[in-house]
């Protein structure tokens, strides 16, 4: 018998248009998007990459053209009926898409899109400058056929691209400036408005421009307009999640906790959860479970940014409590280094009290990913790869004198000034980096009853415990490794696998601190 054939994935498709003629699968968001149109607004929503904020925008923007041919069986089908009746001219763009050479090329480049739509729509440039185009541009078209919609995709790709060019980055950002202008100055002709991008700037930068702009990035009411939540998930790819489960050959209980492990978890509201959508649909997609949001082109400013800021351990940023305005204080380039991790999407919102936020890392994908990139940009071990793979292998053996010699040689391997102030939080956090880059389940500072255990890695058929110490001196070390051993036995750190039919290895490692290495 045949297979029953499934919906299509839309895999890299941000066209909403595209995606709902080629009947693939769409996760209804228009709820959501008719609470923003149904009255005048200007907006701002910020998501990581590959969230599905393009897609967002080319919705509403067949919204607001009236299209409603694509939106037969949504919840918005009635309103785009009527809409189309007096559809509004939509303006929408993507940074993006434009020349990053230089401030000088962006400029050329973003005239040459606004002069290609004015031409279309038979309307004339006047104005010299690129602020006065656009102007132009939205008032001929608002003359024509009424209050006109600005969708502007990737708002701060350009400043971004030139994040450790610091005169590059402030020249992008004025040319910017006097782009964003017109949205404040043509109130009058605009109906709608809503830009997107990874971050907001904030101070002296682009949105002292446009200060007018509703910031709905963290609003409870929109926290699942992108991402999908649990019963969407359930729901929509019912169908998909019964492949998966007989390629895994497992139950859907346990195929759907393994899917949160992997790829849920992310709040920017302190509240509603939801999956990464890109990772979601490629594991449907591939039937696997792999860290695919970081091989779609994990962007290398992020451990360039945090080298910069001399933060050479991920477990900082677990469980840290900042204020809910950690996002607002400054310019992205000098904002402090979990503000600018939760805004590229590695760290989330983990609960909210009060006005207070605890961030962590939302799921093993992003933990491990980041792990990766620490490990080759950060720590600058040489084929990381071929090192988390062979720990790996050693994992799975049990094997201890193995694990040590490739730890080891992992620290041989690393610039000597990343030593200046190594601390065993130092060693612990390089070891749980290349263990996550191993895609092996590590957990660090793991609270029990009676304390809390540095390291365990869990595996099928084998738990590991392990505490680490530090030795001033060489003949410190006998004793530091025997202080270990007695506190994973006191505070009883492995007690919890006690019922496990799994092989339970404790194990400390002492770091000599003059040679560096796990002796």
């Amino acid at each position: 018998m045949n297979e029953k054939k499934l919906p299509a994935l839309p895999v890299g498709i941000f066209n909403f248009e595209q995606l709902r003629k080629y009947d693939m699968i769409y996760v209804d968001k228009t709820p959501q998007l008719l609470e923003l149109a149904r009255l005048p607004g200007r907006y701002f929503f910020s998501r990581p990459r590959r969230f599905g904020k393009s897609l967002t925008l080319s919705t509403l923007d067949a919204v607001f053209s009236g299209k409603v041919e694509l939106f037969r069986g949504l919840a918005a089908e009635d309103w785009v009926d009527e809409q189309a009746k007096h559809p509004c001219p939509v303006l929408r763009f993507d940074m993006s898409q434009m020349s990053m050479r230089s401030p000088e090329d962006f400029d050329v480049s973003l005239r040459e899109e606004l002069g290609r739509v004015a031409a279309k729509n038979g309307i004339s440039i006047v104005s010299s400058t690129l602020g006065g185009v656009f102007k132009d541009l939205v008032t001929g078209l608002y003359e024509q056929r009424g209050p006109v919609v600005s969708l502007i995709d990737e708002y701060d790709k350009p400043v971004l691209d030139k994040l450790f060019q610091p005169e590059m980055a402030e020249a992008m950002r004025q040319q910017l400036r006097s782009f964003y202008t017109v949205v404040k100055s043509c109130e009058d002709y605009l109906q709608f408005v809503m830009l997107t991008g990874i971050s907001k700037f904030t101070k002296m930068g682009v949105f002292s421009a446009i200060n007018n702009l509703r910031d709905i990035s963290m609003s409870e009411e929109y926290g699942a307009l992108c991402g999908y939540t649990q019963d969407e998930l359930e729901r929509t790819f019912d169908g998909w999640l019964e492949k998966l489960g007989k390629k895994q050959n497992s139950t859907r209980e346990a195929l759907l906790k393994k899917i949160r492990e992997y790829y849920d978890g992310f709040s920017f509201d302190g509240v509603t959860k939801v999956y990464n959508p890109f990772s979601t649909l490629r594991m449907f997609q591939e039937g696997q479970f792999r860290n695919y949001w970081y091989e779609s082109g994990s962007p290398s400013f992020i451990p360039d940014y945090l080298r910069r800021h001399n933060e050479f351990s991920l477990e900082k940023f677990r469980h840290k409590m900042v204020s809910e305005l950690f996002i607002s204080a400054q310019e992205i380039e000098r904002a402090a280094p979990e503000s600018f991790l939760f805004q590229a999407g590695y760290l989330t919102i983990e609960k909210r009290s009060g006005q207070m936020l605890t961030l962590d890392y939302p799921n093993r994908e992003v933990l491990d990913s980041l792990s990766a990139m620490y490990s080759m940009l950060v720590y600058k071990i040489p084929d990381p790869d071929m090192t988390t793979h062979s720990l790996w292998e050693a994992f799975a053996a049990g094997d201890w004198q193995q694990i040590k010699r490739l730890f080891n040689a992992a620290l041989a391997s690393m610039p000597y000034d990343l030593f200046t102030h190594a601390d065993e939080g130092f060693y612990k956090a390089v070891f749980l980096a290349l263990l996550r880059g191993a895609g092996l389940s590590a957990l660090g500072e793991v609270h029990s009853a009676r304390g809390r255990s540095d390291v365990e890695i869990v595996l099928p058929d084998r738990v590991f415990v392990i505490e680490f110490k530090t030795a001033p001196h060489e003949n410190d070390v006998e004793s530091r490794r025997h202080a270990g051993d007695e506190q994973i036995a006191v505070r009883g750190y492995a007690e919890k696998y006690a019922a496990d039919t799994r092989e339970i290895m404790t194990a400390t490692f002492v770091v000599d601190l003059k040679k560096r290495t796990i002796v």
